[in-house]
């Protein structure tokens, strides 16, 4: 899916110069954001040295509920398992709703900061794993928090009904789906719009990325078992080999992207990892493949499901394989549906992006391949608008191109430059969306 880039740029046409502080609101914005900047910082220290796996983030949840319980939010924790739902009230006027997530990944962190995590926690197979917030989680709590206390203290500047989501699980996909399930809508304000932001390791510090519609893709998780008759390697006539048959359906399966699906519809296939056999000599009875799945589009992403299922059983069946031995397809549960910034909404936020940064610091981005299950909160009956804003994070001294990627264990964002630009671009959306005034 090609990204709408011409509305947005025409909506940044219209910028001030950071300097100058036209906007009386920006300019109380900003004093207020440095009065708040050392302790924010610290914060964010303070969550990047003590991360939590998905479903873990007790103090992680503790932590950020502390934070918006000072500040007279209303604050409501274990929403979804661990998450947290703080309302800021300011009388009559939409709802909005602005979300970020508490969960970090199993790495050994290598950036060498004074402030980097040592935690360890049991892996799932056994041993020991390292725990470190690489995607930037850390950041995003902090950048909400710090939203939260600007919009405590500048009343003046806004009406209507604030919800920070602080949400577990992120990074397994379903924390979102959890807290809905939890009755997130029904137990507190429907909200009118909802807003997010994330980091970006491919855009300088200081700047933010806009896309209008897809953003990130859907994600399937598929664990396929292919099911041959074993036997000894020195007479495979005697076999059915499962290991030929999964060479053969890991190639026919990328036909799927080049002679199923449209060339303007993204999709793709990724065998990540096959698994079969013990020994040189043996042809073992199965093989197991497991595979991820991108798209865009629902029916896109149907179709290459069904083209999956019917490649890998007409595979089985042209190498022998008898119809009660057919493959095991099976779909994970952890589905993560598409993103996608609504197109009003991104060019209204987008033009009031424009009124508070310079042009050169608000990039139009490409679409990515990967997930987020922030868009689970667009996708209930409600159909509530989402915006996602990408936020830079490399050091003017580095070359974006060479940067240390996203879940890498060297991710390390500027953290001055970032944490400021998120937190005045999201403070400008919710004025948007929330004016004193009518």
């Amino acid at each position: 899916m090609t990204p709408r880039l011409f509305p947005l740029l025409a909506a940044f046409a219209v910028c001030v110069t950071w300097d100058s502080l036209a906007d009386p609101a920006l300019e109380a914005v900003t004093q207020r954001f440095r009065t708040e900047e050392a302790s924010l910082h610290q914060l964010y220290r303070h969550l990047h040295q003590n991360p939590e796996l998905s479903w873990q983030e007790i103090e992680t949840a503790k932590r950020f509920a502390t934070e918006l319980k000072t500040i007279g939010a209303q604050v409501t924790t274990s929403v979804g398992t661990n998450g947290v739902v703080a309302l800021l009230r300011n009388g009559p006027g939409p709802v909005v709703l602005l979300r970020c997530d508490l969960d970090a990944l199993p790495l050994v962190e290598e950036t060498g900061l004074p402030h980097a995590s040592t935690r360890r926690v049991a892996a799932p197979g056994g041993g020991t794993t390292g725990v470190m917030h690489a995607c930037g989680h850390d950041l995003h709590m902090t950048a909400a928090v710090g939203v939260a206390r600007i919009l405590s203290s500048l009343t003046n500047l806004w009406k209507g009904t604030v919800i920070v989501i602080g949400q577990p699980a992120e990074e397994i996909g379903s924390g979102a789906r959890a807290m809905l399930r939890d009755g997130l809508y029904q137990r507190f304000p429907k909200p009118d719009f909802a807003l997010s932001l994330h980091c970006h390791a491919g855009l300088p510090a200081g700047s933010v990325g806009v896309v209008e519609g897809y953003v990130l893709a859907n994600v399937d998780s598929i664990d396929i078992r292919l099911r041959g008759v074993g036997g000894h390697g020195a007479y495979p006539e005697t076999t059915r080999d499962p290991i030929v048959l999964a060479a053969q359906s890991i190639l026919a399966l990328q036909t799927i992207r080049s002679r199923e699906i449209s060339a303007l519809d993204a999709v793709v296939v990724t065998v990540g990892s096959i698994h079969g056999g013990s020994k040189h000599n043996i042809i073992p009875d199965d093989v197991a493949l497991q595979l991820t799945v991108r798209s865009y589009r629902d029916d896109v992403r149907q179709r290459t499901l069904e083209s999956i299922r019917r490649i890998v059983h007409g595979q089985a069946l042209s190498a022998g394989i008898s119809e009660d031995r057919l493959p095991e397809v099976r779909m994970k549960d952890e589905f993560t549906p598409a993103l996608y910034n609504d197109p009003t909404l991104t060019r209204r936020l987008a033009a009031a992006l424009g009124r508070w940064l310079e042009a050169d610091r608000i990039r139009p981005v490409r679409p990515a391949m990967g997930g987020e299950d922030f868009s689970e909160f667009g996708r209930t009956p409600e159909k509530v608008p989402l915006f996602d804003l990408w936020v830079g994070t490399v050091p003017a001294t580095t070359d974006p191109a060479q940067a240390p990627s996203l879940h890498s264990s060297k991710f390390n964002p500027d953290l001055q430059p970032t944490l400021e630009t998120a937190v005045l671009a999201l403070t400008a959306e919710v004025l948007e969306l929330l004016p004193a005034t009518p």
